[in-house]
């Protein structure tokens, strides 16, 4: 495969502004590749691992992560700042004894509407085969150094810049015993009333080639819930009754990225997958998605499992086993975090997605009556309504409605499905948003 998918874009598809081409021309994949063999040099950065060595384990990574990211923000002008999250998880699931566990996160303040945010993570701690073992050394170069890189790699190139929205790039802990660092993330932000309208976690996004040695560098999956794991039995109650279960707000995250990152800027095809993660398998998007923020997760095409969650050795057919970062491929790398990048700046410089989108049921009519709530932003354009057949994965038509609250289609709800999306002045779209009933 040799670039993007050549098919045909999606209607909505937003091609690259000048800004965005010159930020992703940045991205510096042998910076990225130092990263992660910087990650690797502490030996093991398991959670339960020592955190008061200065050379080994989960504290020294932790360190050492907080004092890069300090130094991106230096160049911020005071936009960006670094904290530590930390908290000590008493016993629990692989969690033996009372352990602190300590997300490194850098926030970068939106100019204009920071009250929305949007999170990029990676996790920083790594394990061999058997999931308790804080000692032997767990190099985690692809699972997730790599992740970890594309995150810091957004944060040292964003930095110097002024998104409108914030943007958030965590490094946390926890993972490999339980989502545990992701989840104290994801409820600090519900705590806090915290409008997130996007998180993107990356783990095991290092490599292009699968277990049998093929190759695919130019894709990148991308899982995507449909029924929202925080669905209320009255949220299901009215998904049954008019469809949706290819329209939560992750899918619609899922089809914007493809909208403004499956192109010759990033390199690369996005492949959705319709499941929340692997199959019976889970990452640190999922936390979010239980406090119902739009989230999805991005994996390389093809994992090699000889090459993650194993003890570092040579099997008796001398197959060398590990994640070790000779088997990452940094190239890559750099085309992920270019996809991470289109997306999140795409949706810091663009409006919110629409709120209180409603198809009006009141009466019976072969037309479909659309309203939605004006949003804030100042340099707010429009809204366009989306539209398409009821198996269609992508959206296929695009209205454009101009700056009002309501618009009529005629066109049968019974038929097709109806989203509605904002414009600013710049030309940048927010995600779709999937009307519900208004009785």
């Amino acid at each position: 495969m040799g670039g993007p998918s050549s098919a045909q874009p999606p209607a909505t598809a937003q091609s690259p502004t000048r800004e965005l081409r010159a930020l992703l021309q940045e991205i510096d994949r042998d910076r990225m590749e130092a990263t992660v063999r910087k990650l690797v040099s502490f030996g093991t950065r398991h959670t339960l691992s020592t955190q008061d060595d200065a050379a080994r384990g989960i504290g020294a990574a932790r360190d050492w992560i907080a004092a890069e990211l300090r130094s991106y923000a230096a160049a911020s002008g005071g936009r960006m700042t670094v904290d530590l999250q930390s908290y000590v998880q008493q016993p629990a699931t692989r969690i033996p004894t009372a352990t602190r566990i300590t997300n490194v996160i850098a926030t970068l303040r939106g100019s204009v509407t920071p009250e929305r945010v949007y999170v990029v993570s990676g996790h920083y701690d790594s394990r061999v085969t058997d999931v308790m073992d804080a000692t032997s050394d767990a190099p985690g170069a692809d699972d997730d150094a790599s992740g970890v890189a594309v995150a810091m790699e957004l944060a040292r190139v964003m930095a110097t810049r002024r998104p409108a929205s914030t943007i958030v790039f965590a490094a946390v802990a926890g993972e490999e015993q339980g989502l545990y660092g992701a989840t104290h993330m994801a409820e600090q932000f519900k705590a806090a009333g915290a409008d997130v309208q996007g998180m993107f976690t990356n783990d095991i996004v290092g490599s292009s080639t699968a277990d049998d040695g093929t190759r695919d560098p130019h894709t990148l999956r991308l899982f995507a819930e449909g029924v929202p794991s925080s669905e209320t039995p009255e949220q299901a109650a009215t998904r049954r009754s008019v469809g949706g279960e290819n329209d939560s707000p992750s899918r619609q995250l899922a089809r914007f990225v493809r909208d403004v990152a499956d192109n010759d800027a990033t390199g690369m095809h996005i492949r959705v997958v319709y499941r929340r993660d692997r199959y019976r398998r889970g990452g640190d998007h999922i936390p979010f998605l239980e406090r119902a923020y739009p989230a999805a997760r991005f994996t390389e095409p093809a994992e090699d499992f000889a090459h993650q969650h194993q003890d570092v050795r040579v099997d008796e057919n001398g197959q060398q086993l590990g994640d070790l970062p000779e088997f990452c491929d940094f190239a890559f790398v750099g085309r992920v975090a270019k996809v991470n990048a289109a997306a999140l700046w795409t949706l810091a410089q663009a409006p919110g997605t629409p709120r209180g989108a409603k198809i009006v049921t009141s009466t019976l009519t072969n037309s479909t009556q659309l309203v939605w709530t004006r949003g804030t932003e100042l340099d707010l354009a429009g809204y366009e309504i989306v539209w398409r057949e009821t198996t269609a994965p992508e959206w296929t038509h695009v209205i454009a409605a101009g700056d009002v609250t309501t618009y009529e289609v005629d066109l049968s709800k019974d038929n097709v499905f109806f989203g509605v999306r904002a414009v600013n002045r710049a030309g940048y779209r927010s995600p779709v948003a999937f009307p519900e009933p208004q009785i």
